[in-house]
């Protein structure tokens, strides 16, 4: 009995000294995601690994406050669990090795006794060790929880924390615009094999050997910076960059080390390789506002990931260490040397032969990064993001969104408002915007201003600026809802309301004449008494039915466009008078579809037209058509029909033409953002030239292809969901499958 304590004593000693520690160690770092021989998962292990929800100890489901504590304590417990295992299995090695010795030392030997002295300095010896270690494993026990209480566990193993949208043009390409461009997530067997093997051979060769963590990795990278004096190889997988590029800030602290080594071991355990891959090559940043591989290869070569030769994918994987710097399209140079490294490096690691390789290299000559056309509607692309964004909402996963953007009537536009503006001299307006739509109000091209790499302003969506004599349109729908014929005649002579003077321009009077002259001709006294007579609230009212959404003025001034609007939402009343119903709403999203469901849903506009305006329809197409056979439109006249209205603020700030053809609604803007004063610019000018130049430059098979997808087969055959209308009437309305959650029962379609 006296030397049961001093044995057990001297069997812990031994423990320790034989290398326990350093088990114990490997326990920790290898141990995570496995079990050991001998170890036993304990429950919040196999809670994790079936899924099933953690519970508390009394059997309830844990609380959503105490969720991300218990995914904490669970990974601190599969630390523990480890621990524990190595601990007792050292205790029993270490105790077996000693009868070993006791018996070869001879067993009928009595043992000596030790001395009183002794045995209490080695009590104390042990006792202190025994507080030293229990408080190690508080302080270990602190430090992770420290460093995990916050960590997102369900984010993480849900996957993107954001939805993926990825817009698509009218005739089904994709829709690159500027700045971040992610593309649809995509399958790892959707990817080349060459593709991965080159990812894996630069950045993780070792990725299907080890657990999260590639300590042997991090050893040569360590001796390599060494031997160079500088940091020339890191150490961390694939596994460790996807949780750095996803779910943890990006500063360097020992916090966050903490948490990319423990989630790496979670992770790898969690979710396995194939799927910690997939990830990575649909999330990793590649330069030039690309991330995910799909996104690269849409950007740089202007195809699908699986149309990627072999040359193609060890550029892209050579972009992982730099993508700022290394990106083929802003230096084609270092792009191409850094991708001969990758090939060498797929070589080496027998991925590829070295006649391949060589292959490789000898197509970079011709190799030439593409970018795609599209990728010109930036403009348009910003402004559809915002209600593709109110579907996709919470939905985690890739929304396609397909959009009613023309990519040939784009390119006319933009071209054409380029010319323009460089053209007019320093003189003439430093902006311009466009905006051309169906009768329907599905927007078929957009420019927002000269260049959107200089400015990404939206001046045809977001700036407010006086419509001038545009404005005289409304006026003459209102008189004719009072019944007034466009034959009857009017004052044009000087008038004086309220100390306002208006004036015609050039400053001429012309007497009693026709409302459809006065019109015509922008005669602004004439205008001005028409709109007295019906009144200036009707006036307000008639451009509120056709869509403008502008806060109006009720002022005499209101009658030649002194109140702000937008040239989106005055082009759209221009539709509403072609199409004889109102209010058009202008709209860029046909529909939309979701990797979850396979589903297509029709979008269109937010709001159907509802005020039948046919009865004046005729009168106003007939009075618009003269503005640009006879009056001041006369520089938008194209061969064909076409109608519109000219427009031009106080002092030339703004100047403007808003006009139709059969098929075809366009408003055109040009002015300074500062709001100074142009040299002479009148809306007859410049702005009808713009509108005459992209007709004309339009040509008759985009609209004709336009027209068939809006009347073919495969653009109807989809549930229409109108997002904004379900939105308003259910709570529990869900756009990504557009349906709502019923007091009883299961979800339902929702049918508004």
């Amino acid at each position: 009995m006296l030397e049961a304590g001093p044995r057990v004593n001297r069997t812990r000693l031994q423990m320790i000294g034989e290398g326990g520690g350093f088990r114990l160690l490997s326990g920790i770092i290898g141990g995570q995601g496995r079990c050991e021989p001998g170890m036993e998962m304990d429950d919040s292990d196999r809670s994790g690994e079936t899924g099933r929800p953690a519970e508390a100890h009394d059997g309830r489901p844990e609380t959503q406050a105490g969720h991300g504590f218990s995914r904490s304590a669970r990974a601190a417990s599969a630390l523990g669990s480890a621990l524990r295992s190595e601990l007792g299995a050292s205790v029993r090695a270490a105790s077996s090795r000693w009868r070993e010795r006791r018996a070869r030392s001879g067993a009928t030997q009595k043992p000596a006794i030790p001395s009183t002295a002794a045995t209490r300095r080695r009590n104390r010896i042990l006792a202190a060790l025994a507080v030293v270690a229990v408080a190690s494993l508080v302080f270990v026990a602190g430090i992770l929880w420290w460093a995990l209480r916050d960590v997102p566990w369900e984010e993480i193993a849900d996957g993107s924390i954001a939805p993926v949208v990825v817009l698509e043009s009218a005739d089904g390409t994709p829709l690159v615009q500027e700045g971040p461009y992610q593309g649809a997530y995509t399958r790892l067997d959707a990817f080349p094999q060459h593709l991965v093997d080159a990812v894996l051979s630069i950045e993780d060769r070792r990725f299907f050997n080890h657990w999260g963590v590639d300590f042997r990795g991090i050893a040569r990278a360590f001796m390599r910076n060494l031997d160079a004096g500088e940091v020339v190889q890191g150490g961390s997988t694939i596994t460790q960059q996807l949780i750095k590029i996803s779910y943890l800030e990006r500063d360097r602290t020992y916090r966050r080390k903490i948490q990319e080594i423990v989630i790496a071991f979670w992770l790898e355990r969690r979710l396995g390789k194939d799927e910690i891959l997939t990830r990575y090559l649909n999330n990793i940043y590649l330069g030039a506002g690309a991330t995910g591989v799909p996104a690269a290869a849409r950007i740089y070569f202007n195809k699908e990931p699986a149309e990627l030769d072999l040359g193609e994918s060890a550029m892209i994987a050579g972009l992982i260490i730099a993508p700022s710097v290394l990106n083929p399209i802003a230096n084609a140079d270092r792009a191409e040397e850094r991708a001969r490294v990758v090939l060498d490096a797929m070589v080496a690691n027998g991925k590829i032969s070295e006649e391949e390789a060589a292959a490789a290299k000898a197509a970079y000559a011709e190799l030439k990064p593409t970018r795609p056309a599209t990728r010109s509607g930036s403009w348009f692309a910003d402004w559809a993001m915002r209600d593709a964004r109110e579907i996709a909402a919470d939905y985690r996963g890739t929304i396609s969104v397909a959009t009613t953007l023309e990519p040939q009537l784009q390119a006319v536009a933009e071209r054409v408002m380029r010319e323009a503006l460089d053209g007019a001299g320093a003189d003439g307006p430093g902006q311009g915007a466009l905006v051309a739509m169906g009768p329907d109000g599905a927007v078929l091209a957009m420019v927002g201003g000269r260049n959107y790499q200089e400015s990404t302003f939206n001046r045809a969506v977001d700036a407010r600026r006086q419509p001038g004599s545009t404005f005289k349109t409304f006026v003459l729908l209102s008189a004719l809802q009072a019944g007034i014929n466009p034959r009857a005649l009017v004052p044009d002579e000087p008038i004086t309301i309220d100390g306002w003077t208006p004036e015609n321009f050039g400053g001429r009077y012309y007497g009693l004449v026709p409302i459809y002259e006065a019109f015509a001709r922008s005669l602004n006294a004439a205008m001005v008494v028409l709109a007295q007579e019906v009144g200036i609230a009707h006036v307000a009212a008639a451009a509120h039915d056709l869509g403008i959404d502008a806060e109006l003025t009720e002022t005499p001034a209101l009658a030649l466009g002194a109140s702000e609007v937008t040239l989106i939402d005055l082009t759209g009343a221009y539709a509403s008078i072609l199409a004889g119903v109102a209010p058009v709403e202008p709209w860029g999203i046909a529909s939309f579809r979701t990797d979850e469901t396979g589903g297509t849903f029709r979008v269109g506009p937010a709001r159907r037209p509802d005020i039948d305006i046919s009865p004046f329809r005729e009168d106003l197409v007939r009075l618009l058509s003269m503005v640009v056979e006879q009056g001041t439109g006369q520089g938008a006249r194209v061969d064909g029909f076409a109608a519109g209205k000219t427009g031009t603020s106080q002092n030339y700030r703004d100047a403007w033409f808003v006009g139709f053809t059969e098929n075809l609604v366009v408003g055109v803007w040009v002015g300074n953002d500062d709001d100074t004063p142009m040299k002479g610019v009148t809306g007859g000018a410049l702005p009808a030239g713009i509108f005459k130049a992209f007709v004309e430059g339009t040509s008759v098979e985009a609209l004709a292809a336009q027209e068939e997808r809006e009347a073919g087969d495969g653009a109807v055959a989809a549930q229409a969901c109108n997002v904004q209308a379900c939105a308003r009437a259910y709570r529990s309305f869900r756009a990504s499958d557009c349906s709502y959650q019923p007091y009883n029962g299961p979800r339902q379609l929702c049918e508004r």
